[in-house]
């Protein structure tokens, strides 16, 4: 089965098959010219334009009934500056591709996300990100971008061209353009070793502080229905290299985390009332493990197991008193939880409507497999984030409107001012940003 999103009979759908749209057509361009033709066209024929990668997002940011451009062919390194340590890629380009090739040239992203299956121009413009102390969202590793306006001309940014495009289109929500390729600083290759262990919520949440202050990279998931949790810690190292041995990997990333767990949710969502056991078990199936491997080895893994998601940014000082409300939510609810809840921590960026712009920030996500009734969990734990002046990821499910994000970021009046001037006539519109950007 394919990662990427679907598209049968002219309907579009998205990874997690919670989104559908029927577009008026379809364009694949294969060059920045033929897409700023495509998008000259749209405006002949009174069309909205819209751009999709692999379809990851669970919200219908990229859904459109007008044209939908599709940038497979727009792939692949144009530059490698090794002066200046950038990396130039064409916007189609996968991560999982960009991750494989900057490796064989020495090279590497300095953090990613948990999946490498979004192209580049997907995964930052929707605020993709990992965790780290100190390093950011992938967006916040931009240090150029090309992309083609509302008119059809092709506008370049950074620090230095266009410094206030480039601070909102980093993270730009497909609201400002569409995004042809991006500038990326990068480094010589490094080593990670990762630490994997299971850890109870009282032991992880009360040590939260420590635990963020001394790795560079630290990530934990929590079981409902339990006390325990798995947590990861990801440090440089000095080497050597020591990846996890091939049948154990299988094992424990393809056999364990996704067949067995994919077993484990069919089973939950036939018998909701077996889930807390499920997810007792579930909670001790992986044992502790250390491995040394290249970055994107480490930080990334397969993830097989279709589900909807909802993840909220935190003040991070706030996210051990939010974790102890979600957890009695859950435990008071009468809801069944099969999925664990992630929690990943930011720096503060200084990008516009980035969920880290300007504060120190912790993540925390939701999770329901693909086909549950996921509302009454979203909606409860919704009331908990907003409560904290959360503020949801671009690309996961939301109730949010431009009225809460004006409150939530101080600069967006900022982003919205750059969108008049640059799509006045909304040729980048459709209903999902019309909610969280208003009209």
């Amino acid at each position: 089965m394919s990662t990427a999103a679907s598209a049968k009979n002219g309907t579009w759908r998205n990874w997690g098959g919670n989104v559908a749209a029927r577009p008026a057509r379809e364009v694949t361009p294969a060059s920045v010219d033929e897409l700023a033709a495509a998008v000259r066209k749209a405006a002949e024929d009174g069309l909205k334009v819209k751009a999709v990668g692999t379809g990851h997002s669970f919200t219908s940011i990229a859904a459109t009934d007008g044209v939908l451009i599709r940038p497979q062919l727009l792939t692949g390194i144009r530059d490698i500056d090794r002066d200046a340590m950038t990396v130039t890629v064409e916007a189609g380009t996968p991560l999982k591709r960009l991750n494989v090739a900057l490796a064989r040239e020495g090279l590497s992203l300095t953090n990613m996300g948990d999946i490498m299956e979004q192209t580049v121009s997907g995964a930052t413009s929707t605020g993709t990100h990992g965790t780290g102390r100190e390093s950011g969202s992938i967006a916040a590793q931009i240090k150029g971008l090309e992309l083609v306006t509302a008119d059809g001309s092709v506008l370049s940014c950074s620090e230095k061209e266009n410094p206030e495009v480039f601070a909102a289109a980093r993270i730009g929500l497909g609201a400002l353009g569409v995004v042809t390729a991006i500038t990326f600083a990068v480094e010589p290759i490094f080593l990670l070793t990762a630490r994997e262990e299971p850890m109870s919520f009282d032991k992880v949440t009360s040590a939260f502080d420590e635990l963020w202050a001394e790795n560079e990279h630290f990530e934990f998931y929590w079981f409902p229905h339990t006390g325990s949790t798995n947590t990861k810690r990801n440090n440089r190292s000095a080497g050597p290299e020591k990846p996890v041995p091939q049948l154990q990997g299988w094992f424990e990333d393809e056999f364990l985390s996704n067949g067995v767990f994919q077993v484990a949710q069919w089973v939950g969502r036939a018998a909701p009332g077996t889930i807390p056991s499920i997810a007792r078990i579930s909670s001790k199936a992986l044992s502790a493990r250390t491995y040394t491997d290249i970055p994107y080895k480490v930080f990334t893994s397969p993830r097989r197991v279709r589900f909807v998601e909802m993840e909220y940014a935190v003040p991070r000082e706030a996210v051990v008193e939010m974790l102890q409300e979600l957890k009695t939510m859950v435990d008071r609810s009468g809801l069944r939880v099969s999925f664990p809840v992630e929690v990943r921590t930011a720096p503060a960026d200084d990008i516009t409507l980035s969920t880290a712009s300007g504060r120190d920030s912790a993540y925390i996500a939701v999770h329901m497999v693909k086909g549950t009734p996921y509302q009454a969990y979203f909606t409860a734990a919704e009331q908990i984030f907003t409560a904290h002046e959360g503020r949801p990821h671009w690309g996961k499910v939301h109730t949010r409107d431009a009225e809460y994000f004006a409150g939530v970021y101080p600069r967006f009046g900022e982003f919205t001012a750059l969108r008049d001037r640059l799509d006045p006539d909304r040729r980048f519109q459709n209903d999902y940003l019309r909610r969280v950007l208003g009209a």
